[in-house]
């Protein structure tokens, strides 16, 4: 589906225009945005037909997924940029075209930040008519892009303190599949960030584009937005790393206290263990065994022994 907006040298604004509306009017835009929706084929033929776009840029259009770039084929700018589904971390291609006289976009999924951006253009104040342009568009779409991956962002450091909280009162397992869970999440989120970060840096420093002094600081803006998502997702990637480094120390401190006191006891009942061995001997000549008293004075011998080694053992902290 075809979606076409244009902005006549009047500045007034037309939506729901065709490409027969665009052939026949050319003359009265000063410029005018065609959103590729999930095209069909024919429309997808007009890239070549009718806007004679390189074959490369084309080719990446159709062949998902392509790493955010920029690439420059005369006077038109093309570029790859990815939207992310918060929810899901679903990751798609929305291709942008740029020229002085048109804006194209082509996706193959529904894209809400394509729209969202096409009805900022829309709702433009006379104040913004001045710099609304295709590069001013361009800003549009990409702020939209970039905004909808805060979401994401700001549900797994929410997660992450709940994590944090119930760090002592979950199993183990649950713990540590839950942390590997996030630290999963944020590597996506990292593949999909970072490449758009250094997409924004290429695009602030490239003498290439037409009147980008006059729009730095917008790109600039949407630059430090993904500059403060990729110090939250490394931050978030340490924190995952600090809880799970605190687990296992608290693991093995626990298991050493179990291992130790396992040991005392091991311990105590050594010599115990020794002395019923000994009388548990099947020899006729042991003369204790026909001692009257023989029985209780070693099960005293074996009490006290005992309890002068878990005193000893205490004293030394064993237990602490």
């Amino acid at each position: 589906m075809l979606s076409i907006i244009a902005v006549t040298k009047q500045q007034e604004k037309l939506v729901n225009l065709t490409m027969d509306d665009i052939r026949a009017n050319s003359g009265d835009y000063e410029w005018y945005w065609v959103d590729f929706d999930q095209p069909t084929e024919d429309e997808i033929e007009l890239l070549t037909s009718w806007f004679h776009f390189h074959p490369l840029a084309i080719e990446d259009c159709l062949h998902r997924l392509q790493r955010p770039k920029m690439d420059h084929y005369g006077d038109t700018h093309f570029f790859v940029l990815h939207a992310l589904q918060p929810e899901s971390l679903f990751v798609h291609e929305v291709n942008l075209f740029l020229n002085a006289n048109f804006v194209v976009t082509f996706h193959t999924h529904q894209s809400p930040e394509v729209r969202a951006a096409m009805d900022k253009v829309l709702a433009a104040s006379a104040a913004d008519e001045k710099r609304l342009k295709p590069l001013h568009a361009a800003y549009h779409l990409m702020d939209e892009l970039v905004d909808r991956y805060f979401p994401a962002v700001y549900a797994i450091d929410d997660h992450l303190a709940e994590r944090e909280i119930e760090n002592s009162e979950r199993s183990g397992t649950a713990l540590l599949d839950a942390l590997f869970g996030i630290r999963s999440r944020l590597l996506h989120l990292r593949k999909t960030i970072n490449p758009m970060r250094d997409l924004l840096y290429r695009i602030l420093s490239s003498d290439r584009i037409d009147e980008l002094q006059e729009q730095r600081a917008f790109f600039a803006d949407v630059h430090d937005h993904l500059l403060k998502l990729s110090e939250m997702i490394d931050a978030s990637r340490e924190m995952t790393a600090d809880l799970r480094d605190s687990y296992m120390s608290y693991s093995s401190n626990r298991m050493n206290s179990i291992m130790k006191t396992l040991t005392v006891i091991t311990t105590i009942f050594m010599p115990l263990t020794f002395i019923a061995g000994i009388y548990g001997m099947n020899f006729d000549h042991m003369p204790e065994l026909h001692w009257r008293t023989g029985y209780a004075d070693v099960l005293i011998v074996m009490a006290v022994l005992g309890l002068l080694m878990y005193l000893w053992f205490k004293r030394k902290g064993w237990f602490d």
